[in-house]
């Protein structure tokens, strides 16, 4: 695991990525779209000193927890016979079928989510619980009888919790019937949890595809290019390793539909 530069020397990681090329052949890097900048430069510095074509660096909008859902299932489909390239652009298409969030005692200190004046405004309010979806669609409600249902995704899903420091039974009780969930699992909460939803009193959630034969159906069902850059493999309309776009004339890739 990459760690900050001034956590680990750079000779440190430099040997740690050689490694995992030498055992794996290659790598692909997922980290969060708000990572601390001192570590994404210390990954590109990584990639451009070995000048290697073989590291993928992914950034994801992602909530910690989805983030999770993400890098397993691409750790599944690394073993399946897709190439590396197909791997990491993958990342890009199974993100819209994670349906991420969390329910928080304050909303008050959100900024990754749109969230209304007014929703801020109670989010000071003692008591409150507030129930925010992030990903795919985002959408926020104050926790009540009367409270609208989260959009949900409209196929067989799992739900994965992580807990924090908020007693709430919403997710088993509310979400998981509505979302008409086939199983509840349960996570440690991801360390970087508190500070992306702006509070340590959350219950993270995601729901995701639990079968790994559905995932290898919805990444096979789209059509195959090669980059007209580094001629990795990809599907969809960018490269995952080096981030070109494919070619308008040839980019006709339709959004996959789960099987």
């Amino acid at each position: 695991m990459f760690r900050a530069p001034d956590v680990q020397p750079l000779e440190s990681a430099l040997a740690e990525m050689q490694i995992l090329l030498e055992q794996h052949g290659y790598v692909v890097v997922v980290c969060p779209s708000s990572v601390d900048p001192a570590l994404e430069q210390r990954l590109h510095a990584v990639r451009s000193i070995m000048e290697s074509d073989r590291v993928a660096l992914l950034k994801s909008s992602l909530p910690p927890l989805g983030i999770a859902v993400l890098v397993r299932q691409l750790r599944q489909l690394s073993v399946c016979d897709f190439s590396p390239g197909v791997v990491a652009s993958a990342a890009r298409l199974l993100s819209h079928y994670i349906y991420a969030g969390a329910v928080l005692n304050s909303v008050a200190r959100l900024d990754r989510v749109p969230v209304s004046l007014k929703a801020h405004l109670k989010g000071w309010m003692p008591g409150s619980q507030f129930a925010v979806l992030a990903a795919p669609n985002p959408q926020l409600l104050k926790i009540g009888p009367d409270a609208e249902p989260l959009a949900g995704p409209e196929f067989a899903t799992q739900l994965l919790l992580a807990k924090g420091q908020l007693q709430s039974d919403w997710p088993t009780t509310v979400l998981a019937p509505g979302w008409q969930v086939q199983g509840v699992q349960e996570a440690a909460l991801p360390a970087d949890s508190p500070r992306w939803w702006g509070t340590g009193k959350l219950v993270e959630f995601a729901a995701y595809l639990p079968d790994i034969s559905v995932v290898y159906q919805l990444v096979a069902s789209v059509r195959r290019e090669k980059c007209h850059w580094c001629g990795m493999e990809l599907i969809g309309d960018r490269c995952g390793f080096c981030s070109a776009p494919l070619p308008t004339a040839e980019n006709h890739t339709l959004p996959a539909r789960v099987p």
